[in-house]
């Protein structure tokens, strides 16, 4: 619990409040008040006096939008995809890395700052989020401004999910054996609480079973915490770091009665080269087609019943996630819109459920983020099935996953329910 004694004299510094303004520029900014959650959506900060009289209010931290806008108080949940991209300048590259274990996401980090390097870049920023993770960053304005015909402000949220993506697989093998380095698959199974089945994937530690890279939650007006701002978790303040030295990274400096400013700035743009991004962007695109024309190829399609399914064959981990939840609604969000359309569900119900599955969490989504993800899946053209259920970052992850006698003969929550309905439909006749 941070008191508001620390939050004040943290954001009446001067040079705090220099380095969030200076950050908030041109973006979409939402104010965090404690337990009491997000204030007013759109909103943005003009002045640096503006900072400690939030504070004074109640303000503990303050999150800024990855895309930049010509006007973000113009910004509406209701918009269309044109009128957001009307709106819409560019984006900036943000990378979230996260696991309850600083030591792997330092190792993580450390490999995709390498991997970006190997693609030409050296305009990368890196901050510590202030408890378990770090943020990466590359400009918008490294990237080129076409790509594939199409200009690079518009690849958004498409361009940074494709980026992760292949980033994330670039890495993998690499850091699963720095992981392993010093430590036995016994001895991470019980640090992080699995068991050691549940870290093997194809025969092989996968390191994404402990280790999270955002790359499907990423959405239009994702937030990240802006540099200089209080993780209200940890107590600890999320700080620039040298990309160079993440693996020396020690938090004790994120302490807010330690912090300075860091010589190492947040998204800094004095060494971009033009284009340096497009190696990075266009190799990313080429590995989604690769991987989407695999998937054709092994027959990985989804067809669609024909009729929709009804809730009563749903599987139980989605009825509990129905129920509401403390942890994990972002996650189950994405579970919810791939699951429920690919049992048939029309976009109109789909969005009455959400809306009433919402008002059941703990401390309800922002409806803008809800209907963004919506609005996102409804453009998609292809059907995406909801997480497998060996899939370590969900279901059990946060609690949903209570197994019943059918469970164990299927891979997917969709199964589930396509087989419950069909043995209930036999048993009819």
């Amino acid at each position: 619990m941070i008191t508001i004694s620390t939050v004040l004299n943290h954001y009446k510094r001067e040079d705090i409040q220099n380095e969030i303004i200076k950050n908030s520029q041109d973006r979409e900014v939402a104010i965090k008040f404690g337990d009491r959650g997000f204030g007013k959506r759109p909103d943005t900060l003009k002045y640096p006096r503006d900072i400690l009289e939030l504070a004074k209010q109640g303000a503990t931290s303050f999150h800024a939008s990855e895309e930049l806008w010509k006007n973000p108080l113009q910004l509406d949940p209701l918009l269309k995809k044109k009128d957001l991209e009307k709106l819409r300048i560019g984006w900036d590259l943000i990378l979230d890395i996260d696991c309850p274990f600083l030591e792997y996401s330092k190792i993580a980090v450390d490999l995709i700052i390498k991997a970006l390097k190997y693609h030409g870049i050296n305009s990368i920023s890196c901050k510590f989020s202030g408890n378990h993770g770090f943020h990466i960053a590359v400009p918008f304005e490294a990237f080129p401004k076409i790509v594939h015909d199409k200009e690079i402000k518009d690849l958004f949220p498409d361009g940074p999910r494709k980026i992760a993506f292949y980033l994330k697989e670039m890495i993998r093998n690499h850091l699963a054996k720095g992981i392993l380095k010093n430590e036995t698959i016994d001895i991470i199974a019980k640090k992080t609480d699995k068991k050691p089945n549940e870290l093997i994937k194809n025969n092989q530690f996968d390191p994404f079973s402990i280790l999270s890279l955002d790359t499907l939650l990423i959405s239009s007006r994702h937030l990240y915490r802006m540099p200089y701002c209080f993780n209200e978790k940890s107590g600890l303040i999320s700080i620039p770091i040298n990309p160079d030295k993440v693996l020396e990274f020690n938090k004790a400096i994120a302490n807010p009665r330690y912090v300075r400013i860091s010589k190492y700035s947040f998204l800094d743009k004095s060494k971009i080269e033009k284009n340096e991004a497009r190696k990075l962007i266009v190799q990313a695109f080429d590995f989604d087609t690769k991987i989407e024309e695999t998937k054709i190829k092994e027959g990985k399609t989804y067809e669609m019943p024909a009729l929709a399914l009804q809730e009563q064959f749903f599987p139980p981990c989605i009825k509990n996630i129905l129920r509401g939840l403390e942890d994990g609604k972002k996650r189950s969000l994405f579970v919810l819109i791939n699951f429920l359309s690919s049992v048939g569900w029309d976009y109109d119900k789909i969005e009455k459920t959400l809306r009433d599955w919402n008002k059941r969490n703990n401390e309800p989504l922002r409806e803008v983020y809800l209907i963004g993800q919506l609005r996102y899946h409804k453009q998609q053209k292809k059907k995406i099935l909801p997480p497998n259920c060996v899939n370590q970052m969900y279901y059990k992850d946060f609690g949903v996953c209570k197994p019943d006698n059918l469970c164990s003969r299927i891979k997917n929550p969709v199964n589930y329910s396509r087989r419950k309905t069909f043995y209930l439909n036999k048993e009819k006749p």
